[in-house]
C-alpha cells in the first residue's frame, strides 16, 4: 500500500508527528499585544500576561533577565518584568514545560496609545507635508487596534499586528517622528481610533454609578432589543461593512471600549494622547458634561493599568464654525455663543488633574472643514508635551496661560505664564479680547504688550469687570511667547453664556 510505505519514511514520519504535535501543543499563549516586532516601555516595570496549562510553571526571559511565575486554574497568568533601558533588537522567549514562544526582534522605547475620534483617524497620506515625513521616520514601529465593537470586555485584540512602518494617522505620524527624532529611541504607537465616536463609547459600564447620564444611555441602549440585534448582525456578516452600518456601530456607547480599549489595558506604556470631542460638542449641555465625565475615565484607565501616573496629552478642538442649513453655524469672533469655545474650557479644565496636559490649537483649524490639514502643527505640540514628560524637558513646551488679572480704573492688567518672550506672530497689536461691563454685555478690547502682561481697555466701557480671550467659534488669534506657541483661551468670568 502507498500510505504503508509512506508511514515507514523515518524522516516524513518525524516531521508528521512534530506537526501533530504543534497542532495539539498550542496551550501556551501570550496577550495579543505581544508579537514580533513590539516595542516595549523603557524604564518601567513591563508587564506580561497569557495562558498556559492550569497551574503550570511560566519562564518569561528577555535580555538577561528572567521572571517566573505560576498560571492559576483556568490557565491564566500575569507577571511584571524589571525595567530596561532603551535598546534592541532584543529576543524576548516565553517558555512552559515542553513549548515556547521566541522572537528575536523586540525594541525597548517609549510606548504610546494614540486614541480619538476622525481627527485621530485623518490619513497622512492626505496630507503632503506630514506624508513627506514619511520617509524620514526611522525607528518608529505601529500596532493600529481594528475597528470594531463588543457587548463585553475583550482580552484580545483580533486582526492586530505590530507593523514595521509608521501610523497611517497624520496626527499619530507627526507626533511619534518629533518624538522619535527629539528622543532618539524607539517609539511605538498604539492606533486605537474611531470617526464619530463619542467619549461614552469608550467607557466602561464600571464606571455609570459615577455618571448618571451614562447610566440612562446604557439602560437605554440594553433596552433596545432591535438595536442589540442590528449590531449582531452587522458583527457576523461576512460581506464588506457599509459606511451607514459602520456609523451606527461608532455611534454607541460602551462598545467601542469593550473591543478598542480594554485589550489594551496593562500594556505598560507612557501614556494616552487622546484628540477627541466633536462627537460630544452638539450642545452646551454635552461640553459641560464633558468635563465631569472625563476625569471619571482617566482615574478608571490608570487603575486598571495599574499606573497611577499614566500621562494622557489631550488636543484641544481648533477654530471652528460649521454649517446648519447651509449657513454659518456661529459667528467667529462672537464670545457669547455656545460654540465649541465651551468644549475648550471644558478639555482645558483636564490639566488640572496631575499628569493631564493640554495642546492649544486655537490658531488651527478651518472654519467650514471639521478634519482640518494642519496636522503638523498639532503632532508638534503633542511632541513637545510628550517630551516634557519622557525627557523631563525643561523651558518652554506650551503656549502662554492665563495667571491673573487686575482691574485699574478703564484698563484691565492680564498676567500670564509659560509668557517668556510674549508677542505677536504678526507684530500687530494682539486680537481676541473681550471684556464685559457692569450689566454683563461684553465689548471688543484694544490691548498692547508690556513684559509678560497685556493690559486691555474697551472704547465706552468705563469700569470693566471680566475678561474673555479667544471664547469663540473661530477668532482670529496673534498673541504667542518665545517660540511661537498660541496663548490659550480663557475667561474670567462665570457667567452662563
Amino acid at each position: 500500500m502507498r500510505f504503508k510505505n509512506f508511514f515507514k519514511r523515518p524522516f516524513v514520519l518525524c516531521i508528521l508527528l512534530f506537526s501533530i504535535g504543534t497542532l495539539f501543543s498550542n496551550d501556551l499563549k501570550l496577550g495579543s499585544l505581544f508579537q514580533e516586532h513590539m516595542v516595549l516601555q523603557r524604564n518601567m516595570p513591563i508587564q506580561v500576561w497569557g495562558k498556559s496549562l492550569p497551574n503550570s510553571l511560566v519562564s518569561i526571559q528577555l535580555k538577561n533577565k528572567i521572571v517566573t511565575v505560576y498560571a492559576d486554574e483556568s490557565g491564566a497568568w500575569k507577571t511584571t518584568l524589571p525595567k530596561f533601558k532603551a535598546g534592541g533588537p532584543y529576543k524576548f522567549e516565553v517558555t512552559s514545560g515542553e513549548e515556547s514562544i521566541n522572537f528575536t526582534d523586540i525594541l525597548i522605547g517609549e510606548v504610546w496609545v494614540c486614541a480619538g475620534q476622525s481627527n485621530m483617524v485623518v490619513p497622512h497620506a492626505n496630507i503632503p507635508e506630514v506624508h513627506k515625513l514619511d520617509a524620514l521616520a526611522k525607528n518608529i514601529r505601529t500596532f493600529e487596534v481594528p475597528r470594531t465593537v463588543s457587548f463585553s470586555k475583550e482580552e484580545n485584540i483580533q486582526n492586530g499586528v505590530w507593523a514595521l512602518k509608521n501610523p497611517s494617522s497624520a496626527t499619530a505620524m507627526t507626533f511619534s517622528y518629533f518624538l522619535q527624532k527629539n528622543a532618539d529611541v524607539p517609539v511605538g504607537i498604539i492606533l486605537a481610533a474611531w470617526g464619530s465616536s463619542s467619549l461614552e463609547g469608550w467607557l466602561p459600564k464600571d464606571i455609570i454609578k459615577e455618571l448618571p447620564h451614562f447610566k440612562t444611555m446604557m439602560e437605554t441602549f440594553d433596552a433596545n432589543e432591535t438595536k442589540q440585534q442590528r449590531i449582531k448582525s452587522i458583527l457576523s456578516s461576512k460581506e464588506k461593512r457599509q459606511r451607514k452600518d459602520d456609523i451606527f456601530l461608532r455611534t454607541q456607547p460602551n462598545v467601542i471600549y469593550n473591543a478598542m480599549m480594554h485589550p489594551l489595558i496593562s500594556y505598560s506604556c507612557r501614556g494616552i494622547v487622546w484628540y477627541q470631542g466633536e462627537a460630544n460638542a452638539k450642545s452646551k449641555e454635552d461640553m459641560l458634561q464633558y468635563r465631569k465625565t472625563f476625569p471619571f475615565w482617566v482615574d478608571y484607565l490608570r487603575t486598571q493599568w495599574k499606573q497611577p501616573s499614566l500621562e494622557f496629552i489631550v488636543v484641544a478642538l481648533p477654530g471652528y464654525i460649521g454649517k446648519k442649513n447651509k449657513k454659518p453655524r456661529f459667528d467667529a469672533e462672537n464670545p457669547t455663543e455656545d460654540s465649541w469655545a465651551w468644549m475648550r474650557e471644558s478639555q482645558y479644565s483636564f490639566d488640572k488633574i496631575k499628569n493631564v496636559q493640554v495642546v492649544t490649537t486655537i490658531d488651527l483649524g478651518e472654519a467650514f472643514n471639521i478634519h482640518p490639514t494642519d496636522k503638523l502643527p498639532v503632532g508638534k505640540r503633542i511632541s513637545l508635551l510628550a517630551e516634557k514628560a519622557t525627557l523631563h524637558k525643561k523651558g518652554l513646551v506650551d503656549g502662554p496661560k492665563f495667571k491673573s488679572y487686575k482691574v485699574r480704573k478703564n484698563e484691565i492688567s492680564i498676567k500670564f505664564s509659560d509668557a517668556k518672550g510674549l508677542k505677536t506672530k504678526d507684530g500687530s497689536s494682539p486680537k481676541g479680547f473681550w471684556v464685559s461691563d457692569k450689566n454683563e454685555k461684553w465689548h471688543q478690547a484694544e490691548a498692547v504688550i508690556k513684559g509678560k502682561k497685556v493690559i486691555i481697555k474697551a472704547k465706552g466701557v468705563d469700569v470693566p469687570v471680566h475678561v474673555r480671550y479667544a471664547f469663540a467659534a473661530k477668532p482670529m488669534v496673534n498673541l504667542v511667547n518665545k517660540i511661537g506657541l498660541p496663548a490659550r483661551p480663557f475667561r474670567t468670568d462665570k457667567f452662563k453664556n
